[in-house]
């Protein structure tokens, strides 16, 4: 492969990232979910590295990522320091160093799936991408977690 093909790829799953977050935090679920392939997985892990939840397909993870938001939650996603490998014209894989603060009304009801009013997380999404159809999707997300810092 190219050096130049190389390099577009790579800015192509760059930008396929920087539009999940952007998604992410203006709470546009179903544009994030059609991000992913349609039997794309988004595991997200605790910082002990135990899974805190799994999601397979767009709609599980449409209805799972969508209950983090809502009416008076204020979401907040940064990337940074992505170390992307393309494997061929069609899959490429990626570490993005991450940090996430999630900010939930007062009178927000806790629950053991999200047992916070304030979350401030750091941590690594690592992506398999593949291309389908001409166009760049995440096939799997892992988020793993170096620490996550809970307000109740």
């Amino acid at each position: 492969m190219e050096t130049l093909e190389r390099l577009g790829i790579t800015e192509d799953v760059r930008r396929l990232m920087a539009r999940y977050v952007r998604y992410a935090d203006h709470q546009r679920w179903q544009d994030l979910a059609n991000l992913f392939t349609e039997d794309g997985t988004f595991t997200p892990h605790k910082p002990d590295g135990s899974v805190w939840l799994h999601m397979n397909g767009r709609e599980e993870i449409t209805a799972t990522v969508g209950a983090s938001g809502g009416p008076g939650v204020t979401l907040i996603h940064h990337l940074f320091s992505d170390e992307i490998d393309v494997d061929s014209e069609t899959s490429a894989n990626g570490v993005f160093a991450m940090e996430d603060i999630v900010t939930r009304p007062e009178d927000a009801e806790l629950s053991e799936a999200i047992p916070f009013r304030r979350m401030h997380g750091f941590g690594h999404y690592h992506a398999r991408f593949v291309k389908t159809d001409g166009s760049w999707r995440i096939a799997e997300l892992t988020q793993t977690r170096v620490r996550l810092d809970f307000t109740n």
